[in-house]
C-alpha cells in the first residue's frame, strides 16, 4: 500500500490526473484520514492507465471504453480458470467427454453428424 504523494512521486503523475482517475472510478483507492491509501491491485491499475495513454495516445473518453474492455477481458479469463478448476475435479470419463465437445484449436468448427 502506498499514499497518494508517494504514487504520484513513483510515477511522475500530476494530482489532477489521478483525481480524474478516482472520480472516473478507474482507480479505487481506499480512503484514509485525508489521503488515499493505494493497494497494489490500484497500483497496477495505474500502470496500466499508463501503459494504454502511452501506446495508444488516446483521450479519457476512449480510455474508458478501453478499461472497461479490458475488464471484461479479465473476468472471462478468470470465470474461464474457474471452470477449468472445477472441469479437473470431475472424473476422467466426463473430462474426456468435454474434450471430444470442444471444436478443434485452430479454430475451425468441425462437422458433426446431423449438423451442417
Amino acid at each position: 500500500m502506498i499514499a497518494l504523494e508517494e504514487l504520484l512521486d513513483r510515477f511522475e503523475l500530476d494530482r489532477g490526473d489521478v483525481t480524474r482517475w478516482v472520480e472516473n472510478r478507474w482507480v479505487l483507492p481506499e480512503q484514509r484520514d485525508k489521503t488515499w491509501i493505494f493497494h497494489e491491485i490500484d497500483v497496477a491499475r495505474v500502470e496500466l492507465i499508463l501503459e494504454v495513454r502511452r501506446e495508444f495516445v488516446i483521450d479519457d473518453e476512449t480510455l474508458s471504453l478501453v478499461l472497461g474492455l479490458l475488464d471484461q477481458v479479465y473476468d472471462l479469463r478468470r470465470q474461464l480458470g474457474r471452470l477449468c478448476d472445477a472441469l479437473a475435479t470431475q472424473p476422467p470419463e466426463i473430462q474426456a467427454a468435454v474434450r471430444r465437445a470442444l471444436p478443434p484449436r485452430n479454430g475451425r468448427a468441425r462437422r458433426r453428424s446431423g449438423f451442417t
